[in-house]
């Protein structure tokens, strides 16, 4: 039976958050179909969805329509500000720690995370801007600076950006091995050497 990993898009998504983990996580879902995941993107609608930079995406699925959840990736960006005090998305990120196994985030996706209470207790970590907003929204969460990525098991989160890229392959290692992940490292070139 296919496993699914949905990644949530809206308007003022961070480009990266969410193009970033769908690479990673679409090569290895194409090219070893055995493993047995798939990954899809979805949204509150079919309409196209602005990133934070203007990209524009067309959204898989319908939240509502979309397969019940193995993993969610919840991205960042600036569209996840007004997420920290809309209680129907709270309600419905605490609905989906219900019935998810593994719950992400990237960058900012941490904060509606805090914000709905499913950080509480937790360590976690964000984008080095919103460190201190991540342990605002929740006094209890052990704020990680300096981690890429912080997995506590059920729940993963990742600091900004391109960290999103560094917690898909964590995730691919942790779901099909640490050969498949670095397989799929190899297939999108993944080997930063920043120039500057």
């Amino acid at each position: 039976m296919t496993k699914h990993i949905g990644i949530l898009l809206f308007d003022g998504v961070e480009e990266l958050d969410a193009v970033g983990p769908w690479e990673v996580l679409s090569w290895w879902t194409r090219t070893s179909p055995d493993d047995g995941y798939d990954v899809f993107t979805m949204a509150d609608s079919l309409d196209p969805v602005t990133c934070a930079k203007g990209l524009r995406i067309l959204p898989d699925v319908r939240v509502d329509a979309a397969q019940p959840l193995d993993v969610l990736i919840y991205p960042g960006g600036r569209g996840t500000r007004g997420h920290l005090t809309d209680e129907r998305r709270l309600a419905w990120v605490r609905g989906q720690r219900e019935t998810v196994p593994l719950m992400t985030s990237v960058c900012t996706g941490s904060l509606v995370y805090a914000a709905a209470g499913i950080l509480n207790g937790r360590p976690a970590t964000t984008h080095w801007s919103t460190l201190d907003r991540l342990g605002e929204l929740d006094p209890t969460i052990e704020v990680r600076p300096d981690d890429r990525f912080v997995d506590d098991g059920d729940v993963i989160t990742a600091a900004g950006v391109s960290a999103g890229i560094d917690m898909a392959l964590h995730l691919v290692a942790r779901l099909a091995g640490v050969e498949r992940a670095r397989e799929v490292r190899r297939g999108i070139q993944y080997d930063p050497q920043p120039p500057v």
